[in-house]
């Protein structure tokens, strides 16, 4: 009978519980970091529900008795300035400081939906849900009722695309058929901003919309939206030409990202790139996103 292969442990089993005072960052959290939103939401959250996903820690070779925290600096420092003395932590078994962050994505709107509903489905309150993501009630209610007026196939192409929610709004006017065509466009070309959905929709016509006609759309003359229509029917026959043309840059383009991610792997290259060429270690990571996300 095969051996099967020996799986190596991520991290302890047990967690810890760990005095913020012995615990090192990696890097400094920032006076302009504290001020993004994405700190006040990670706030809001510790403020309401506590702490969901353990900070990552690993004994320190450097310092005896203390820990380098690998992931978690918002949270640490959260818990830092409202005074908190302790924290439980996971015990990492590997000093790979990049490989948890690079696990990590930013949750697609589709994904926030169906998160929404199943919170709501468990007894959480919409008003819970808000101050917990330190947003308002009606931004709530709009992302549970995301999907409403969306086929289903629509939500299957653009489930882990990040769409604002005003195009789905206006993905709402159109039937069904070109829906579909519509985020077929959208994932083709990469572009999934309001402002291309609505020339999408400015180039649609009458026919395919769900109450039989345009909507008024201001500045734009009959006979730019003769040509904005041809321009849309032409690009609806050109999109497999489009992309054998970018396949030779999208391959270089991921060998080059995958390269980058590797590289960040090596916890002493992290190390050295956040202590003295923090910029050059900001956008690489930007780059290793893009292999991330593929």
């Amino acid at each position: 009978m095969k051996q099967a292969p020996h799986v190596f442990r991520a991290f302890e089993d047990a967690t810890m519980r760990i005095p913020v005072s012995d615990i090192n960052f990696l890097y400094e959290v920032r006076p302009v970091i504290r001020t993004s939103v994405k700190y006040a939401q990670i706030a809001a959250s510790i403020k309401e529900v506590g702490i969901i996903e353990p900070p990552v820690v690993i004994l320190d070779p450097t310092s005896e008795g203390r820990y380098r925290l690998l992931d978690g600096h918002l949270r640490i420092d959260i818990l830092i300035a409202d005074g908190v003395k302790e924290v439980v932590c996971l015990i990492a078994t590997e000093d790979e400081a990049f490989t948890y962050n690079r696990r990590l994505s930013r949750i697609a709107i589709i994904q926030e939906h169906k998160m929404i509903l199943q919170a709501v489905k468990r007894g959480a309150s919409e008003e819970r849900i808000a101050r917990a993501l330190n947003v308002n009630v009606a931004l709530i209610r709009q992302k549970r009722n995301l999907l409403n007026g969306i086929c289903s196939e629509v939500a299957d192409l653009l489930r882990d695309k990040h769409v604002p929610i005003k195009a789905f709004a206006e993905l709402r006017r159109l039937k069904p058929m070109r829906q579909v065509r519509a985020a077929e466009m959208m994932v083709a070309m990469n572009r999934f901003s309001t402002n291309y959905m609505r020339s999408i929709v400015a180039a649609t016509p009458i026919s395919e919309f769900v109450e039989g006609r345009k909507p008024v759309t201001r500045g734009v003359t009959p006979e730019q939206l003769d040509l904005m229509t041809q321009e849309s029917e032409r690009l609806d026959q050109d999109m497999k030409q489009i992309e054998q043309r970018y396949g030779e840059d999208h391959l270089d383009l991921v060998l080059a990202t995958a390269y980058i991610a590797t590289l960040l792997e090596n916890a002493r290259v992290v190390r050295h790139l956040a202590q003295f060429h923090p910029d050059i270690f900001a956008q690489f990571q930007k780059i290793a996103d893009v292999q991330k996300a593929a």
